[in-house]
């Protein structure tokens, strides 16, 4: 029977999926390529893209450059073995410390809550850090003893996996499909919330605001992936618990039909919200003014891409994480990260990344330092009954199938809208949702000559809106004041409601605590409506209603706070929440109220002198 040492030692990998009953066997010749369109295809040769994090540049987001390369295994010789060809083996390691002292991290925690989150930035960050120690032996034999390990000790993974390119190797198990396609059909995967196994009850972590919030929250970032490379962007499915031998995680799965070159979709959904948080493209610029580091491959993803002799493409990415990489020299890193959201805190964030990589690295049979370990914690209908009830207040827009037209507005029907995004994909969820209303919709970046169009949308981004000096505000705040000089209908979401309340001459505030993934039930206009908030600034308004230079506006305000959450006036209207959020159960709802009357015919006083 052939054994893992008999495995060949050039460059190679060894890939067990979710469900097989086997290993696949992979070998063949290595490349390097600069970009994603450069990794070949050809029918009937796979090819195993191994995917730096420092290739997220390819969407013009923020990195720091650390040189790690897009290698690509060109498949040349395709088998499968039986799991037992591969015994577990004992990974023996000397020193082992983290990169980051657990002050010097819980320093960056404490800078990113206050100054990022605190400030707009955004509704989530994740930072890393990096567990290093030193391999006795030889680093491959190493690495099929881990790998061995794996398999025998693991549960609950997407990829249990060794690749080893020559220069380097990476073995892991990680839990999350990134993304997938299989016959036309894209999949995602987002995963978030950590329990550890013995830490305490499961109920009490199921119904842990912090963890129930984070999942929403990289379900809606995922879905903002999906509106881009799916067709009528993602349906939702679940959540499900996802039990691992160390650790259970809570996650989604997202489904919907697209038709990309199935490397645009790799770029498109570069790289997963549980690993860098959102909105994406701010998040990569704190990630690298936090950490000012490379990542290397932490946070990429590994891709088996195939042509079928028909030309069907097919992908299968799953995210690179609680994934150790060991260099030539005997060098183990283990990166590690936790998500920061509104309700953590510096010593739990420290806390979650020594479990991780305890657990991490007791699965490969190399733990030091110490890590508790239980049988995973059995769910019974009570933690069903929890788990089940976290969609009670999702927008069912999301959660539902429908047939096309079914939510068509007839008003809206052949009317046009351009919306203009502040660097929030939540664009693209919004223009799903405009297009089920029935309108033709484009979506063009703040810096780009915006469109005519019957409805202008203002749309949601990061930041502060009343900065003076930021290029972005300045030209939204210009375009919201010519649309509104020029009488045209205009509909603001969030940083675009900020602005068009600025021009209204409303003040803004900042929040104490930020409604960063925070769902209410709001008074908008006389109905009660549960909607998602991401946001750290309001505008403020002791009254109802007030005149403007464009006509009365009404307000829909906190009478707690005078915190206004939405406002219309005869050809405008805003509103602070996102009615797109998976978190908005009545956004749509909100939508075929709001935007009917800003499109209907209305004379205005000018035209008749």
């Amino acid at each position: 029977m052939p054994t893992s040492s008999a495995l060949p030692q050039r460059p190679f990998a060894l890939l067990h999926r979710d469900g097989a009953d086997h290993v696949e066997v992979l070998t063949g010749e290595v490349i390097t390529v600069e970009t994603l369109a450069g990794i070949p295809l050809e029918p009937g040769r796979p090819v195993l893209a191994v995917v730096p994090y420092r290739q997220i540049a390819e969407r013009g987001f923020d990195c720091v450059d650390d040189g790690a390369p897009l290698e690509c295994l060109l498949v040349t010789t395709r088998e499968t073995r039986p799991l037992s060809d591969f015994p577990a083996g004992e990974l023996r390691v000397s020193g082992g410390r983290f990169d980051l002292g657990d002050d010097e991290y819980g320093a960056i925690v404490e800078d990113v809550l206050r100054d990022e989150i605190g400030h707009g930035e955004g509704a989530n960050f994740v930072i890393h850090r990096v567990f290093e120690a030193t391999v006795d032996g030889d680093p491959v034999e190493a690495a099929r003893a881990a790998f061995g390990r794996l398999l025998q000790g693991e549960q609950g993974t997407y990829w249990t996996f060794l690749v080893h390119t020559g220069t380097r190797t990476l073995v892991g198990a990680t839990p999350e499909r990134h993304v997938s396609v299989t016959d036309g059909i894209v999949m995602m995967n987002p995963i978030s919330g950590t329990f550890r196994h013995g830490s305490g009850e499961l109920i009490d972590f199921l119904r842990d605001p912090k963890e129930v919030e984070e999942l929403y929250m990289v379900l809606d970032e995922e879905l903002k992936m999906m509106a881009t490379v799916a067709e009528h962007g993602g349906q939702v499915a679940g959540p499900y618990l996802k039990q691992m031998s160390h650790l259970t995680h809570t996650e989604y799965l997202l489904a919907g039909r697209g038709s990309l070159d199935v490397r645009e979709v790799l770029r498109e959904t570069m790289f997963a919200p549980t690993v860098t948080g959102s909105p994406i493209e701010n998040a990569c610029r704190v990630i690298a003014r936090h950490e000012r580091r490379g990542r290397g491959y932490y946070a990429g993803v590994l891709a088996l891409l195939e042509v079928a002799e028909d030309g069907t493409q097919s992908l299968d990415a799953p995210i690179l994480i609680r994934t150790a990489e060991i260099t030539p020299r005997g060098t183990l890193r283990v990166p590690v990260g936790a998500t920061l959201v509104r309700h953590s805190t510096a010593a739990g964030e420290v806390a979650e990344t020594h479990t991780k990589a305890a657990g991490v690295l007791s699965a490969l049979g190399a733990a030091t330092i110490p890590v508790r370990t239980s049988p995973p914690p059995a769910a019974g209908e009570e933690e069903q009954r929890t788990l089940a009830a976290r969609n009670v207040d999702l927008a069912r827009f999301w959660l539902d199938s429908r047939a096309e037209g079914a939510l068509a507005v007839p008003s809206l029907a052949g009317r046009s809208a351009v919306i203009v995004d502040g660097e929030d994909t939540f664009t693209g969820m919004l223009a799903h949702q405009l297009k089920a209303l029935g309108l033709a919709v484009t979506v063009v970046p703040w810096s780009a000559p915006v469109p005519d169009a019957d409805l202008l949308v203002a749309g949601p981004g990061p930041g502060d809106p009343s900065s003076p000096e930021d290029a972005k505000m300045t030209a939204l705040r210009g375009i919201v004041a010519a649309r509104l000089a020029a009488g045209r209908p205009l509909f603001a979401v969030c940083l675009g409601q900020e602005l068009l309340a600025l021009h209204l001459g409303l003040p803004l505030f900042r929040r104490e605590q930020t409604y960063q993934g925070l769902a209410r039930d709001v008074d908008l206009f006389g109905s009660v409506r549960r909607v998602g908030f991401y946001s750290s600034f309001a505008a403020s308004c002791a009254v109802s209603s007030m005149p403007s230079p464009y006509g009365p506006v009404e307000i829909a305000r906190d009478p707690a706070d005078g915190a206004v959450h939405a406002l219309r006036g005869p050809r405008f209207a805003g509103v602070q929440f996102h009615p797109e959020s998976v978190l908005s159960r009545d956004g749509i709802d909100v939508l075929r109220e709001l935007l009917p009357p800003l499109l209907a015919e209305v004379v205005s006083p000018l035209a008749n002198g």
